[in-house]
């Protein structure tokens, strides 16, 4: 890898539009695509769900971001010039350390059918991508998979299933894209025993990849020196690449009107990491720089994923209310 990647998430590009988002740098209000590219931005992370509905066809929200949502941002943002990282989390919502249910269609699936449904669908939509000349530069595949994917077959308790489920994705990126790099994603930025335990464990049963990718919020996650620390490590003992595919710094702990805390994030410091090793360190590539509260946009922030009778993953509330999904207008300021 020869240059420094510079990238956030935006996952939720289109339905901040929809709710009439702008976004104003300096007080003059402006494309958010262009304000990026002023500020260096060269690489959008997209994420992506396999049926982000419930079984009545209510959106969860987040960005709902099925196919159809990526691929949308995808032509936007590649029409503007830049690159795209796709986040497969073969997962219906969020896939992270904490929950990584497999997505409803595949509920019932033993590890061998998992294996498979893995490398089908990536396949087809790396294929669908293909057709539309939408191919990304990188794919991730699985998301904060620290823990496993597509539990309970693939918990970390289960390594052997782990490495065949992530081989899967990586056969048909390599088939369908070879020029795609393959990241693998894990939370941990921070903690290098962690880091360590698990790509020992992975290199010795999986197919290769090409970019390890790591989360890195120090509330969770240790100092700017722990993380440089591991990234030069990693890169050296594995002979990878290294990207914060994640990052965020709270400024505040006070609570916030909209209920939650920490919804302001300082990411200017990643860009001090001096890291060595193994070709260039890409420790930038981050996830949204800052949290675009805007009423209407993303989910009810009671929402939680979680393992329904049936033993298929659903979307449950903790609230007593829901916001309006889209139609509600509202400013960002960058």
């Amino acid at each position: 890898m020869s240059r420094f990647i510079k990238g956030m998430d935006l996952s939720t590009l289109l339905e901040l539009e929809r709710c009439g988002a702008k976004y104003y740098d300096h007080g003059k209000e402006r494309d958010i695509l262009d304000i990026m590219r002023d500020y260096d931005v060269d690489t959008v992370r997209l994420r992506l769900w396999n049926d982000p509905y419930s079984e009545t066809g209510e959106p969860y929200g987040a960005g709902c971001n099925d196919l159809a949502e990526t691929i949308a941002i995808g032509k936007k943002v590649s029409d503007a010039g830049f690159g795209v990282l796709l986040n497969f989390h073969y997962s219906d919502f969020w896939a992270d350390p904490g929950k990584q249910f497999p997505p409803k269609e595949w509920a019932y699936a033993d590890a061998d059918a998992l294996e498979k449904h893995v490398y089908d669908y990536t396949k087809d939509v790396l294929l669908k991508l293909k057709r539309l000349d939408l191919l990304p530069e990188m794919v991730q595949v699985g998301n904060e998979i620290t823990n496993g994917l597509m539990w309970p077959h693939g918990k970390w308790d289960n390594v052997d299933n782990i490495a065949r489920f992530i081989s899967a994705g990586i056969r048909a990126v390599r088939e369908v894209s070879p020029d795609s790099r393959v990241m693998l994603h894990l939370d941990c930025g921070g903690n290098n025993a962690r880091c360590r335990e698990w790509f020992d464990a992975y290199v010795q049963r999986g197919e290769d990849f090409d970019v390890i990718g790591l989360s890195y919020y120090p509330f969770w996650h240790g100092t700017i020196d722990d993380l440089t620390n591991n990234m030069n490590d990693l890169s050296q003992r594995y002979q990878k690449d290294v990207i914060v595919a994640e990052v965020s710094m709270g400024f505040t702990m006070e609570a916030q009107p909209c209920g939650g805390g920490r919804v302001s994030y300082d990411t200017g410091r990643t860009g001090c990491i001096h890291a060595e090793g193994h070709g260039t360190h890409c420790a930038g590539s981050g996830w949204q720089r800052k949290r675009l509260l805007l009423l209407g946009a993303g989910m009810d922030p009671g929402a939680r994923l979680r393992l329904g009778q049936r033993g298929v993953p659903e979307v449950y509330s903790g609230s007593r209310s829901r916001g309006k999904r889209m139609g509600q207008s509202g400013t960002v300021r960058l």
